[in-house]
């Protein structure tokens, strides 16, 4: 297997042990995150005062000579394929994808092809420069299968690091479009007796909760007030459809992102997405209120009516702000549109 050597020596004051040393004081070009130089501490590729050293916990002092192995990136198992992509952004580090709904994001044991990560592969081809030891794209966050749209992955092994802990600290900007059941106003009286959900200025529905997987199907996620992890979501209305409003266009953004956590927190709220199959509910809805178009139109819709409309991060190399809007895709136009047509609201 073909290798690179780095070699430097630990600052002063170091901390006391060697992998928060290592960490530190790695050269930034190398790209080494903490995770990957503690499996290459594990698996002996690390050298101190050239004696093996595989202690994390192990003592340091300044001007330690440090000479690490790093094999070079693997190719990954996953197969290239010749899968269209609408690219908004790319550069060196990083590729901004338009993802279409009904994709999968990464090949799992129900879908090992036909995924953006093939997609990638094959599109990427040799720049990828490797992420983890393994020539693939990394991997910072995803949306569901049959959510449509925006999605940052990395090219490069520091690129994966800068942006994985801006998602780790939530600070990525991420806008949301979905088409709901019902209204979510602040002046609605149940909406005040629904635990987690509050009201902020300009009509802004705040939902507070924690989110754990569910007791008895471990493919969905439930709220809990007792154990699992924090999320908040907001959402504001964007349009009203039907006379009287029975549905609604909201815009939601995270604060967190926690798998399904939009779709969980609006059925939560009691204003489920329309389409969705697993949150969503069916409901019916007046036809004297949308019309009949409106009402096939949501009948037919077949997945959930939400999109990644907004995207924004700081570039984790040239540190510049980035910021990308995609629109709502035909299918989710088209059912706004029949909404809209029975719709006394501007």
């Amino acid at each position: 297997m073909a290798t690179a050597l780095i070699t430097f020596q630990i600052a002063d004051n170091p901390p006391r042990r060697l992998d928060k040393a290592l960490s530190r004081d790695v050269p930034e070009q190398a790209a080494l995150s903490r995770t990957r130089l503690a499996r290459l501490m594990s698996e002996g590729h690390v050298r101190l005062n050239g004696a093996e050293a595989r202690d994390p916990k192990g003592r340091v002092a300044a001007g330690d000579l440090v000479e690490i192995t790093v094999p070079v990136a693997e190719e990954s198992h996953i197969g290239p394929e010749a899968i269209p992509l609408v690219v908004v952004h790319e550069d060196d580090d990083l590729i901004v994808i338009d993802k279409p709904a009904g994709m999968v994001v990464h090949p799992a044991p129900g879908t090992p092809t036909g995924t953006l990560v093939n997609a990638l592969l094959h599109h990427c081809g040799d720049d990828l420069s490797g992420v983890g030891g393994v020539q693939r794209p990394g991997i910072v966050h995803r949306i569901d299968k049959d959510t449509s749209g925006l999605l940052v992955v990395a090219k490069s092994d520091r690129a994966h690091q800068g942006l994985a802990a801006q998602f780790e600290k939530h600070s990525v900007e991420r806008y949301y479009k979905a088409v709901v059941y019902g209204v979510p106003e602040a002046s609605d009286p149940r909406l005040r007796g629904v635990r987690g959900v509050s009201f902020e200025a300009g009509n802004i529905m705040r939902i507070t909760t924690l989110l754990a997987r569910h007791k008895s199907d471990r493919q969905r996620q439930a709220v809990s007030f007792d154990q699992g992890r924090h999320a908040v979501t907001r959402a504001r209305i964007v349009e009203r459809f039907g006379s009287p409003a029975v549905a609604a266009l909201v815009e939601c953004w995270l604060e967190t992102g926690r798998t399904h956590q939009i779709r969980v927190h609006m059925a939560h709220a009691g204003h489920g997405l329309v389409g969705d199959p697993v949150y969503g509910g069916r409901r019916k809805l007046a036809e004297k209120a949308v019309g009949a178009a409106g009402l096939a139109a949501v009948a037919a819709f077949p997945r959930q009516a939400l999109h990644a409309a907004v995207l924004g991060f700081e570039h984790p190399v040239s540190g510049a702000q980035m910021r990308f809007e995609a629109p709502v895709p035909a299918d989710m136009a088209a059912l706004v549109d029949s909404l809209k047509n029975r719709s006394p609201y501007g």
